[in-house]
């Protein structure tokens, strides 16, 4: 039965072998002209290097970034600050008059087992190296609380590190390192001529992986109201930016540090925020050589205009400015004529926004500087002159 079967299988399969055999020459015909009409319509392999001066570019920004790289990560630490914690235990006593010799010995016995335990809480972080003294520029909130903290450099060496000054309103913390020899110094850039679209690089420690680089563009400027700090005009990144990588530096494609990574909106949201270096070394600054930071300060109460104020004043509703709402008494402001329902629209020579960037731009003006602000009143343009004081927390 089986051979019958394979019999019958076979002979089909065979006299179509022979049938394919007899018009073989017609249908290798038929391929041939196929192939010819494929041939004649397809279009010409395209080299990945046919524009070779575009692929130079690309190669170029791909060295300034491996140079960029090199140079500056020297510069980055890793810190590692230990806060140590005590976690306190309690007897709860028995009735009054409880106070049994059986009981005495299984309270002796508890306490020495819940006496308090000491424990070590890390938090990781980078920093950036700010001269060759050995002083370190970092985030605030890496190195709060801390009662320890151990350095490591890029080549492996690692230092404790004492904290020179702190400045919680700004997010930003000096520590120093002491060492045999200098330390490498850092090449500062500029914010001022910041483009939106311009590459950028980070490097840090995120997650513990020291010398991480990540790459990107700037994607925002005077990014500020995030509630992170008091004093906000943050550069937004999409460079990557993680836990670990708060404290090291956003640098430009000449090699300049241009920035202080600090926060990220949301883990793998491609939104993170580095302070401007310019703000960072203000601080920083001020920090090495006080040990705590001044600031302006002119003793108003202000808002933000809005349409809806404008159009109270009788003006555009389109305005920008700030309302004094409140003037305090033997202040710099009242001394220099402010009034209660003056709108400020210009200060030192810039355009006032609203009144976050009005607190920023009079913090950030040193004291005892003499400055010239435009004010609208009573619908008039007109302007006064103020000397800066001093912000007593």
């Amino acid at each position: 039965m089986v051979n019958k079967v394979y019999l019958k299988a076979i002979i089909p399969l065979v006299a179509g072998f022979v049938l394919a055999s007899q018009h073989a020459p017609n249908i290798d015909m038929l391929n041939m002209a196929w192939i010819k009409s494929v041939k004649k319509v397809s279009a010409p392999p395209v080299s990945p290097f046919a524009n070779r001066q575009e692929y130079k570019n690309l190669l170029a920004l791909q060295d300034s970034f491996i140079k960029n790289a090199k140079a500056v990560k020297p510069l980055v630490v890793s810190i590692n600050s230990v806060q140590e914690q005590v976690e306190n235990s309690h007897w709860t006593p028995l009735e009054p008059g409880a106070e049994l010799p059986w009981y005495l010995a299984v309270k002796e016995w508890v306490v020495k087992k819940l006496s308090p335990k000491k424990y070590s809480m890390e938090n990781l972080g980078s920093g950036l190296l700010m001269d060759a003294e050995g002083h370190i520029l970092t985030n605030y909130h890496v190195v709060e609380d801390s009662d320890k903290m151990l350095v490591k450099f890029m080549d492996g060496r690692s230092l404790y590190g004492d904290i020179v000054g702190v400045d919680a309103k700004s997010d930003l913390a000096v520590i120093k390192v002491s060492s045999y020899r200098d330390f490498p110094v850092p090449q500062f850039g500029s914010t001022k001529n910041l483009e939106v679209g311009e590459w950028v690089m980070a490097i840090g420690n995120p997650y513990g992986l020291e010398g991480t680089v990540t790459v990107g563009v700037v994607s925002g400027k005077s990014r500020y109201d995030l509630g992170i700090a008091t004093y906000e005009n943050f550069i937004q990144t999409d460079a990557s930016i993680n836990p670990g990588n708060s404290g090291g530096p956003l640098i430009n494609l000449d090699g300049q540090i241009i920035g202080i990574n600090t926060a990220v909106a949301e883990l793998g949201s491609g939104v993170g925020f580095a302070i401007p270096i310019e703000t960072a070394l203000q601080v920083g600054e001020q920090l090495i050589k006080y040990g705590d930071v001044d600031r302006g300060w002119l003793g108003v109460g202000i808002q933000s205009m809005t349409p809806e104020l404008a159009d109270s004043f009788s003006l555009s509703k389109n305005v920008a400015g700030v309302l004094v709402n409140n003037v305090q008494k033997k202040t710099p402001a009242e001394r220099a004529g402010l009034l209660r329902g003056d709108i400020i629209i210009k200060f030192d020579g810039d355009q006032v926004p609203d009144s976050k960037k009005f607190q920023n731009m009079v913090a950030e003006t040193k004291i005892g500087k003499r400055v010239k602000i435009h004010i609208m009143r009573e619908g008039r343009e007109k302007h006064l002159w103020v000397k800066i004081g001093k912000l007593y927390s």
